[in-house]
């Protein structure tokens, strides 16, 4: 009887179908169940989300690595081809927006240089250009006292050493003769006129003429229209300002002449530069030979 019903419920149709279907299930459990079938499924999502991290990358220039594109090209700065940013392991491009991330040959070629920090005291070294100048305080300029005619330069040229004392040109004058003349008629007239007499000798004594220069022509009676300039200072003539034969007035520049015992050397220094400077600093320079 029990094998009767049994026949009688395999003969019901969707009985047959549900076993049969039950069987497959089970077989098909048997038989994927230690494969990597979830690589088939998840595959799609994982190239879909392969293709949206091509899309979403960052694209930036190993020169200015401030660039950051969102598509490949050129740098708008100076026109290089963009290259993918590095991410980090994580897969975020930075954790800092504006934080710049350098691969080692984008640090090569920005020439980025570090150091370890440490505590020492700050030493700069400033280069400066500069150049040799005469003390100012040390030059002086000869002059001609009286207007005439240079009838001899005993100084020929730029860079002749001079000294004090020494005659440096000979000026004829016809203003010197006439107050020589004028001094000579003042010594007759001295006791009706004294004052006359010092105000002549008071002229010739701004002409540069000395107080012997003066007693010789008041006791010869002798007039030369030929003066002497000499030289004020010891030094090396710097410029020469007249030649023989030249007219001058009074107060005319005949030589510049300094004295090179010391000099200045005056150096250019930038803005940024001068925190770094103060008096008493130590300086070398070098000279061009």
């Amino acid at each position: 009887m029990n094998k009767h019903k049994i026949q009688e419920i395999l003969h019901r149709p969707y009985l047959r179908y549900g076993l049969i279907l039950l069987a497959g299930l089970f077989l098909g459990w048997l038989i994927f169940s230690g494969s990597p079938s979830g690589g088939d499924v998840t595959s799609p999502v994982g190239h879909h989300d392969h293709d949206h991290g091509e899309d979403s990358s960052v694209w930036t220039c190993s020169m200015h690595p401030q660039i950051r594109m969102e598509e490949p090209g050129d740098c708008p700065i100076c026109g290089m081809d963009l290259i993918p940013l590095q991410t980090n392991g994580s897969g975020d491009i930075s954790v800092d927006p504006d934080a710049i991330q350098l691969s080692v040959e984008a640090a090569a070629l920005a020439n980025v240089q570090t150091t370890i920090v440490s505590r020492q005291n700050p030493v700069k070294e400033v280069q400066l250009y500069g150049t040799i100048q005469v003390d100012e305080r040390l030059s002086q300029s000869q002059t001609s006292h009286v207007s005439g005619r240079i009838e001899r330069l005993y100084v020929s040229f730029t860079g002749e050493s001079v000294r004090r004392g020494q005659p440096i040109a000979t000026i004829y004058s016809p203003e010197l003769l006439n107050a020589q003349q004028e001094l000579i008629e003042a010594v007759k007239m001295k006791d009706l006129q004294p004052a006359l007499l010092q105000a002549v000798r008071e002229k010739m004594r701004l002409w540069k003429l000395t107080d012997e220069q003066i007693a010789r022509i008041e006791q010869s009676g002798e007039v030369s229209p030929l003066i002497n300039v000499t030289a004020t200072t010891s030094g090396v003539v710097m410029a020469k300002k007249v030649n023989q034969g030249d007219y001058v007035n009074t107060g005319t520049v005949l030589f510049d002449v300094a004295n090179l015992s010391q000099v200045w050397a005056l150096f250019d220094a930038y803005e940024s530069d001068l925190p770094f400077l103060k008096v008493g600093d130590r300086l070398e320079y070098t000279l061009q030979s």
